[in-house]
């Protein structure tokens, strides 16, 4: 509850409202676990779907959204009684009913399951063909306007009722709190209710009702201060452990799984969670035969929490990490609370970094599951990830497969051909880099938009992006100085594999160098500094004589006292803003 206090506590001071003063009215509506999206209506029809991206874009997919039977193509009610021009954002979401048996109809095709129904609907959103999206049985629920000419809304409350009118669906479970009191019951209640749902709800959206005094408290760049998203807790159920097994993963890391007695959490049969590592396991004294709580924890990865102590019966067998490598038999080294398979061909490996390429986050590549992977590595048509884009020189040895026949194996190389060209943050995230995910990725390619110079550079280089710490900046380094990883880069390029530099949004600030100190309220520093980089910046770490700007957060020290001894043009955050044209307007639309 401290969350919700704490956010009401900032809504009162920015209205200027004592402990005396009445209570804030708030609504809170079930926070569905989907993807957001916005609809823009003109005069009344849909000419417009898109994603809502990353804030500064949206992915346009119209021709899916049509296809969503709860998305009116034509508002309901006289023309005049509607704004001209109407953006209405909501929720694309996938019934629980119908995830279950999209992931039953990708098992059966040996296509990756969804982890969640989330991910589902994005997918199904996603779809180059508008007829798979129309399949999925996707549902939409709005919850805001964003934006709109000639609004005469009061209240929150009233641009519900107004979207439903129209013939929008909105949450029939929303409700009006006078006071944080009851909006944290109503959020209790609504926990407590979770598991009837048709839906996935992972939290409840607490929103200040009144427009007026939203747009007092306006918005950061990434989230309005007047509106708080209170995450449920994680699910947890109980279940037995069968066993206790080791997966070498991508980066040579082995990891102890517990195989569980399937259970079904948040409407998803888990039947492996992890333990992390052999300290998890001697803390949480997990042993073969236990019963346990397991959660998904963000409701999405699986973990064992503890054990149920009083379900313990006889002896159960304790676990004991591997003086080997359980799939190659090689050296193993302990690095810090883990173990690492040092044999970069180990076969355990080699399979993790070949899903891991053909991953969404990665080359995206439909078709190449971990059945399909596991074939091709037994009949030695892959030995390493770079072989994916190789297999069009042997179509003949793929129709020769058990279960494969001339189609499937021609529509898996159109879809490796599609994926030669990619961004270069996501061929990053690809190359299986010790500890850079996405967001690292993002941050690198923005600072060194080709993979050339990415491999050249050195620690200290690395250590001048803002963003990267000597953790990241020796791994990256260690990376590519190390021969079998430069060969693997070398013959993606050879197959064709294309970067992508990330687009610049401008150039107006080429030439400019910044230095980013403190705490900036409103978005992360690392973000800060993609920001720049796509306006053609550069961010350096120190301050000298040749830097342009320094940015001065909240807690700014040294850098601070240094820019202004050399002169250097200080920015706070508001500064920063309006030079980079971040500032977005506040108003009624989430």
């Amino acid at each position: 509850e401290d969350e919700a206090r704490d956010f009401d506590a900032r809504v009162r001071r920015g209205l200027g409202l004592g402990d005396e003063d009445v209570p804030v009215e708030y609504t809170v509506e079930p926070k569905y676990d989907g993807l957001s999206a916005s609809l823009t209506y003109q005069d009344g029809v849909l000419v417009r779907g898109a994603t809502r991206g990353d804030g500064e874009t949206g992915e346009d997919v119209t021709a899916q959204i049509r296809t969503i039977r709860s998305v009116p193509l034509r508002l309901a009610g006289p023309q005049a009684d509607m704004p001209a021009r109407l953006e209405i954002r909501g929720e694309v979401i996938l019934p629980l009913a119908t995830f279950a048996a999209v992931n039953a109809d990708q098992g059966s095709r040996d296509l990756p399951l969804f982890a969640t129904a989330r991910n589902a609907a994005a997918g199904s959103l996603r779809q180059l063909d508008p007829a798979i999206t129309a399949a999925r049985r996707l549902e939409f629920i709005g919850w805001g306007i964003g934006e709109v000419s000639g609004s005469g809304f009061a209240s929150h409350v009233e641009i519900l009722a107004a979207l439903s009118a129209w013939g929008v669906p909105v949450s029939r479970d929303m409700k009006i709190c006078a006071g944080m009191d009851a909006a944290i019951a109503a959020h209790h209640h609504m926990e407590a209710a979770r598991d009837d749902l048709p839906l996935e709800v992972d939290g409840a959206v607490i929103k200040v009702n009144n427009l007026k005094l939203r747009a007092r408290l306006g918005r950061t760049s990434r989230h309005p201060r007047w509106a708080l998203a209170y995450k449920f807790a994680p699910r947890q159920m109980t279940t037995r452990v069968n066993d206790i097994v080791v997966q070498v993963g991508r980066t040579g890391v082995l990891t102890p799984v517990a195989e569980l007695e399937p259970v079904i959490i948040g409407g998803v049969t888990v039947s492996r969670a992890t333990l992390h590592n052999a300290s998890e396991i001697a803390a949480k004294d997990v042993r073969v035969g236990d019963t346990v709580f397991v959660q998904r924890a963000g409701d999405v990865i699986p973990a064992v929490v503890s054990v149920v102590m009083e379900k313990r019966k006889g002896r159960p067998r304790r676990f004991r990490m591997p003086a080997a490598c359980p799939s190659c038999a090689g050296e193993v080294e302990e690095v810090g609370a883990h173990l690492y398979c040092l044999n970069t061909s180990c076969p355990g490996q080699v399979r993790g970094r070949i899903l891991h390429l053909a991953s969404r986050q990665a080359f995206d590549i439909t078709g190449l599951g971990t059945r399909k992977v596991d074939q091709l590595m037994a009949a030695g048509l892959l030995r390493e990830f770079p072989d994916v884009f190789t297999l069009g020189e042997k179509k003949e040895a793929l129709i020769e497969l058990e279960r494969w026949e001339e189609k499937s194996a021609t529509k898996l190389l159109e879809e490796i051909e599609k994926a030669r060209t990619i961004p270069l943050e996501r061929l990053l995230v690809a190359l299986s880099i010790p500890g850079v995910g996405v967001t690292v990725a993002r941050v690198l390619a923005a600072a060194c938009p080709h993979l050339e110079a990415l491999a050249r550079a050195t620690q200290e280089d690395l250590m001048e992006i803002e963003g990267i710490g000597p953790e990241i900046a020796h791994a990256v380094v260690d990376f590519f100085t190390q021969e079998h990883n430069r060969e693997n880069m070398e013959r993606l390029l050879a197959a064709g594999v294309t970067p992508v530099p990330p687009e610049k949004l401008s150039d107006s600030l080429a030439g400019k160098t910044f230095v980013l100190t403190g705490t900036l309220p409103s978005m992360p520093r690392d973000e800060a500094g993609a920001a720049i980089s796509r306006r053609g910046g550069r961010v350096t770490s120190s301050v000298s004589g040749r830097t342009s700007y320094l940015v001065a957060g909240e807690s700014s020290g040294a850098k601070l006292a240094k820019a202004r001894k050399l002169g250097v043009e200080v920015l706070d955050e508001e500064a920063f803003r309006r030079l980079l044209d971040l500032d977005r307007e506040a108003g009624a639309g989430e």
